[in-house]
């Protein structure tokens, strides 16, 4: 995944989940969204994967519609999309799922040979003093950093 290919990414999905394995999924789009996905109109902070009679599905996408979309057409800019996966990743998909704590968790969106594809990751989720505890590390870290450094 180059860069410039990214159209947007979950940043607050490592700080809320250890993530684990990650998958790339195509998705179902209609034209519209391509076109706002182009020009970069995407959030995915409060996303999440449901998987439904055996299909994956991404919910809480905001892909917002351009202002020169038209007329005919009334854009919904937070519906549900499905999830083009292989039999053998959903597969593996429910069983990670059905465990104890595990959640699917959107983390990128990204062109790849001109589609869209998106990147999800098996997570658990953090308690808050897990983050405070990847915080500090991540300080003392710094400071030894500066510390060899002189």
């Amino acid at each position: 995944m180059t860069k410039n290919s990214t159209i947007g990414l979950n940043k607050k999905a490592r700080f809320d989940y250890y993530l684990q394995e990650r998958f790339e999924a195509g998705i179902v789009l209609e034209g519209w969204e391509v076109k706002s996905l182009r020009a970069g109109r995407l959030q995915l902070r409060d996303t999440y994967v449901l998987l439904k009679n055996r299909e994956a599905w991404l919910l809480g996408a905001v892909i917002a519609p351009l202002d020169t979309a038209s007329s005919h057409i009334h854009p919904e800019a937070q519906r549900t999309r499905k999830l083009l996966l292989h039999r053998s990743e959903l597969n593996k998909l429910i069983g990670a799922v059905e465990r104890k704590g595990q959640a699917l968790i959107p983390t990128a969106m990204y062109w790849k040979q001109g589609r869209v594809k998106l990147e999800l990751a098996i997570g658990k989720g953090k308690k808050d003093y897990d983050k405070r505890d990847v915080e500090k590390d991540r300080d003392w870290q710094r400071e030894k950093e500066r510390l060899f450094k002189h």
